[in-house]
């Protein structure tokens, strides 16, 4: 049984959060923290009413929060802020998204992960047509990113690769 990370007690109505990768050809391109509400039952859906809040790929820092499309700056059922705040284990969040990807092989996957407060982050499942709600979250359109990857596909052979490539450009 997942044990949520302390770090999400404030950020979390009753459910486990879990942070959401897009992931293309191994390079992670886009990341959102999915927080359960109440009027999400507990869950972290952002189509039944979760949260969804944009991360920098960089450094794992919460940029803009939504829910039901529309902005928000705290949970409405806890009151926590929900911008500036680091992702606890983020380089290896971001490692273990590029290596499902390349394990999977599709090329675009959605790879959710969750953060066990004894195990650390754990995979929770891979997507192959995620949805795209993670754009409205980080205020930003994947189309760009995914053109630049192309643009450099060439020099992204390893994952240190494209984890450094992701660092640098989103």
């Amino acid at each position: 049984r997942i044990q949520s990370a302390s770090f999400f007690d404030k950020l979390s109505y009753e459910g486990v959060p879990d942070i959401r990768l897009v992931v293309y050809h191994g390079v992670p391109v886009m990341a959102m923290l999915r927080l359960p509400t109440k009027a999400s039952d507990g869950k972290a859906n952002l189509h039944t009413g979760g949260l969804g809040v944009g991360v920098n790929i960089k450094d794992g820092v919460t940029t803009n929060a939504v829910q039901y499309n529309q902005p928000r700056e705290s949970h409405p059922d806890t009151g926590e802020e929900l911008k500036g705040l680091t992702i606890p284990h983020w380089k290896d969040i971001l490692r273990m998204g590029s290596q499902f990807e390349s394990i999977i092989g599709l090329g675009y996957i959605g790879v959710d992960i969750v953060i066990d407060e004894h195990m650390g982050p754990m995979l929770l499942e891979v997507n192959a047509r995620p949805g795209i709600s993670i754009q409205i979250a980080n205020q930003s359109g994947l189309k760009k990113r995914l053109d630049v990857v192309n643009d450099h596909m060439e020099s992204l052979r390893t994952i240190d690769d494209k984890l450094v490539f992701a660092s640098e450009h989103f």
